[in-house]
């Protein structure tokens, strides 16, 4: 059995992306090669975005601090600390609306 303290790997994210490239960092804190799921946790500053990208899998987006929205074609969703995001199976980006960090779960397709 495996504990992730999620409250500090989300605030070590948030404060590496500050001086990250693009405004944003990750960790994995499970899975990898070989398993079907993985869970990543994604810290964006404000303002950061990741641009606009395929959906490996079924996928969703949980915010652990800050605020985020995902935006697909031309829907857009707002989310804050304690929601769950379900990623749509289209293009998609994900921009911080303040220093935020979120916890990126994918199953990737066989």
């Amino acid at each position: 059995m495996e504990k992730v303290p999620l409250a500090a790997v989300a605030r070590d994210q948030a404060d590496r992306a500050v001086t990250a490239g693009g405004g944003h960092a990750a960790g994995t804190v499970y899975g990898g090669r070989g398993t079907a799921l993985r869970q990543t946790v994604i810290g964006m500053r404000q303002g950061a975005r990741l641009a606009e990208h395929e959906n490996p899998g079924e996928a969703t987006v949980q915010v652990l601090r800050g605020r985020v929205r995902m935006i697909a074609g031309t829907e857009s969703c707002e989310a804050g600390a304690g929601d769950l995001l379900v990623v749509p199976d289209a293009r998609h980006s994900l921009e911080a609306l303040e220093d935020s960090a979120v916890l990126l779960t994918v199953v990737r397709a066989p």
